[in-house]
């Protein structure tokens, strides 16, 4: 094992610190709202008779029994199952695992609640789309009213996508007194190799291939069960699960459907009965994590590459904890942490193949010998984080952790902090007069990194395949898709630009993209300045722009500017936004009042931060006067 006592990297406690300074009264505020729930104990044996009869009536005599004895722990499943989605298939045969696992240790499980997962590859380009950045807070809210029941000594939360995992966070920071672990589902089998597959959809955006060819690479593709197998946002997940400590060691990217799955998901239930009060080694979520887990989140996304979509979901989940980052922390770490791996789309690797390398095991490793990462972090498994250079094994027929690779074993997939990618993360804020922006450069050349040409404005995704077909942007361009932010449809990702963008590019045009929506991990080759904010409904810049406006967006220095000046940029209106037909068919009416509550885009996008922040003024002004 590494050592977890390793000194920190100075940026990386530089950065620590600030957030906790930053945070000492929201955080304080949270911990002691934990602790209340903590004193009131086992809450089912608050219940009355009455109570408690309706949350048992559907078990079995020996679960009844059980439930009847408070010295027995009862975990609470909260899952994302569904059988369209492949990525969460897998988790019908869960609840049956853990059940019988908490059983043969003498304590129970039930099925608390589900929460809604979608699929962005789905909806990608469609209404549904609107919805998903939304759903992230929904599923928060699902997972409360599945706790909500107060039968539970600790939960396992079962999800793996996109906003799936932050909204179970979300939930499970809420009950931060239950003992938490997650649970996934782990990643599909190889298909169609990930080159390929972006050569038939270039193919296809140019028309030399027909649908029939793009389903097939497709179907390829996305095959089998199990996560989708390049870095994206769900992938990222699992990472920053398993370097925060809420997974076991190793458990992030093991397929379903393998015996070594079903090991992992039955201990998990078996270490969650140690982890609860009953089991006597009581390890309640609010104390795992804090500025330091949600700083290895941080530093494992930059070293790794991961979605962008986490510096909404990050900021939104560590307020849930009580604790406030914003996108400087990540570029002051981007800044420290090198670029360890290389996984599509940031590679021709996928997430079986960085497995394969090394993995989790080695990537935490190198993270933890270098001082990049917090070591002393309480984990769901083990004292410290050094736990988690450990992988799982089966040794007749039963898991075992042994030692990981020392050294990566395919150094075009995953490398060591003394030979890097690249010496920074690659992740960056852009600021200007066009307000504040992300931009994720790992996956793009030194030669694109500045783009300096006359905009071609749009205010809906579909537009840019007629402008594409009618040659409007053969030329050095940069593509500005506007009224994209959360309050105006929700914030979709726009990945249906990524093709159209990477043939003008790949014809040789200097060619950008700038939208306050979202890219995702999917972000590749062609910059890309997202999440701007302020978003262009809620009076930001973008809506100042005019045809032709020139706009110089340098990556390296950070800079995202139109080339107007500044007395007619204080002078210029901003263009109307036609939303109409955002908000109606296929549910987005119901989300009307989700877009009012919208934050902007640094504060995590979420419906939650304004009502926070009023509640923590008004209990501090309590808590004062309590003090008094």
């Amino acid at each position: 094992m590494v050592s977890a006592t390793i000194p920190l990297n100075p940026t990386v406690e530089k950065v620590t610190r600030r957030i906790a300074a930053r945070s000492a009264e929201r955080r304080a505020l949270y911990e002691r709202r934990m602790e209340e729930q903590h004193r009131r104990g086992v809450h089912r044996a608050e219940l009355s008779c009455g109570n408690l009869a309706h949350g048992f009536a559907a078990c079995g005599a020996d679960d009844k029994n059980s439930l009847k004895l408070m010295n027995s722990a009862n975990l609470g499943i909260v899952s994302a199952y569904n059988d369209m989605l492949s990525a969460h298939q897998p988790l019908e045969s869960f609840p049956a695992i853990i059940k019988q696992a908490a059983r043969a240790m003498g304590s129970t499980a039930q099925f608390a609640g589900g929460v809604p997962a979608m699929c962005d590859g789905v909806t990608q380009g469609q209404p549904g789309m609107e919805l998903s950045l939304f759903s992230r807070d929904v599923i928060a809210m699902a997972t409360a009213v599945a706790l909500s029941h107060n039968m539970f000594d600790a939960a396992l939360y079962l999800g793996v996508c996109d906003k799936i995992v932050p909204g179970l966070f979300i939930g499970a920071a809420r009950f931060g007194h239950l003992p938490a672990l997650f649970v996934p589902g782990g990643p599909m089998e190889s298909g169609l190799p990930n080159k390929e597959k972006a050569r038939i959809r270039q193919l296809y955006a140019e028309g030399k291939v027909g649908r029939e060819e793009l389903l097939e690479a497709e179907s390829q593709s996305y095959h089998s069960p199990g996560t989708c197998t390049f870095y994206g946002t769900a992938n990222s997940n699992q990472l920053m699960m398993e370097i925060m400590g809420l997974h076991l060691p190793g458990a992030s990217f093991i397929n379903p459907g393998t015996a070594m799955r079903e090991a992992l998901t039955r201990y998990a239930a078996e270490q969650a009965v140690r982890n609860s009060q009953p089991g006597g080694d009581y390890r309640p979520f609010y104390r795992q994590v804090d500025a330091r887990a949600i700083v290895n989140a941080m530093v494992g996304l930059l070293a790794s590459g991961g979605s962008t979509n986490h510096t909404l979901h990050l900021v939104a989940m560590a307020a849930a904890a009580g604790l406030t980052i914003d996108w400087d922390d990540f570029t002051a770490l981007s800044a420290v942490v090198p670029s360890l791996t290389r996984i599509y789309p940031n590679g021709q690797a996928d997430v079986n193949h960085f497995q394969a390398a090394g993995g989790m095991s080695l990537l935490i490793r190198e993270l933890l010998g270098s001082g990049l990462i917090h070591g002393d972090i309480p984990t769901v498994f083990g004292t410290d984080l050094s736990a988690y250079t450990q992988e799982p094994f089966l040794q007749d027929d039963k898991l075992v952790w042994r030692e990981g690779p020392q050294q990566s074993l395919d150094t075009g997939v995953l490398r060591p902090v003394s030979a890097p990618f690249a010496a920074t993360g690659g992740l960056t804020v852009l600021d200007g007069n066009l307000g504040r922006g992300i931009i994720k450069i790992s996956a793009v050349d030194e030669a694109h990194r500045v783009v300096e040409a006359p905009v071609k404005l749009f205010e809906d995704q579909n537009q840019l395949q007629a402008a594409f077909d009618a040659g409007e942007l053969d030329r050095d361009v940069i593509v500005v898709v506007r009224f994209q932010g959360p309050k105006a449809n929700g914030m979709p990702e726009l990945h249906k630009l990524t093709p159209y963008l990477g043939v003008l590019q790949d014809r040789g045009f200097k060619v950008a993209l700038v939208t306050d929506g979202r890219m995702s991990g999917a972000s590749g080759k062609v910059p890309a300045a997202i999440h701007v904010t302020p978003e262009a409904v809620n009076g930001g810049p973008l809506a100042k722009l005019r045809e032709g406006d020139v706009i110089h967006l340098d990556a390296n220095t950070g800079e995202l500017n139109a080339k107007v000046s500044a007395d007619e940029w204080a002078n210029r209106k901003a263009a109307d936004a036609h939303l109409a037909h955002y908000h109606s068919g296929l549910g987005r009416e119901l989300f009307g009042g989700f877009r009012h509550l919208a934050a902007d885009a640094e504060e995590g996008a979420g419906v939650f931060g304004g009502f926070e922040a009023e509640v923590l003024t008004l209990e501090l002004e309590k808590i004062a006067q309590e003090d008094q």
